[in-house]
């Protein structure tokens, strides 16, 4: 099924030609032109993400996200405005957005932020709801993990660094951060910490720990995670 993106925008030109490239890309595309409508319509539809303008009639984006987010923290949201102003980004992303794209940009770089905001999404409800990735399932909530239908047991920085891998599956990290991402900025331990933690998870999920399918080394680098 089409993801669908609600788009919220008061310039009509700038409506059509975006709701015109989403629907060429496959999107299901809902359009609003005003704040009021555009916080009626993503209540009505839950669409997978929205992209928002911030200068709006009615309800202004920043209102908008405020109204959303008291009572739907997740959805991605992305915003578009004229304002580039730092201080402007900084209001929308601590309000709640989690992305910023100032105008004029290019649809390349539009369609390239919808399209990672969606992948994070997608990796984040697997994650939280235990949904598999390849053989190995994670439930935050219970904080369990089952490799091939079989439960393991974990401390609790060996359940946290596999969250984290799973969180960013197929990005390589160095050591150093994934020693700042997972342990903290605060920890004094060695970056051999997590080597000695990621031949722990190997051991734990890999068919064979000396043959790792999931969690790669990548020489002269650091680590990835293969779902």
């Amino acid at each position: 099924m089409a993801e669908t993106i609600l788009l919220v925008e008061d310039d009509p030109s700038i409506l059509r030609g975006l709701q015109m490239n989403l629907g060429l890309e496959g999107f299901r595309v809902i359009t609003a032109r005003d704040g009021e409508e555009g916080l009626r319509f993503a209540r009505q539809h839950r669409p997978d993400l929205i992209v928002l303008d911030m200068m709006l009639p009615k309800l202004s984006g920043i209102q908008v996200i405020q109204a959303l987010r008291a009572d739907d923290p997740d959805t991605p949201i992305l915003v578009l405005s004229a304002k580039d102003q730092e201080s402007d980004k900084v209001l929308g992303l601590s309000m709640g957005a989690d992305d910023y794209l100032s105008k004029p940009f290019g649809v390349a770089e539009l369609l390239a932020r919808i399209r990672a905001a969606l992948r994070r999404q997608r990796r984040t409800e697997a994650t939280n709801t235990g949904k598999p990735l390849g053989d190995i399932s994670v439930d935050v909530e219970t904080r369990r993990i089952l490799v091939r239908g079989v439960e393991v047991e974990s401390t609790a920085r060996e359940f946290d660094l596999l969250r984290f891998f799973l969180e960013h599956d197929g990005v390589v990290f160095t050591r150093e951060q994934l020693m700042a991402q997972v342990w903290g900025p605060d920890h004094f331990g060695t970056v051999r910490t997590v080597d000695n933690f990621v031949a722990r998870l190997r051991a734990k999920l890999e068919v064979d720990p000396e043959v790792p399918l999931h969690l790669e080394t990548v020489r002269g680098v650091g680590y990835r995670f293969n779902p």
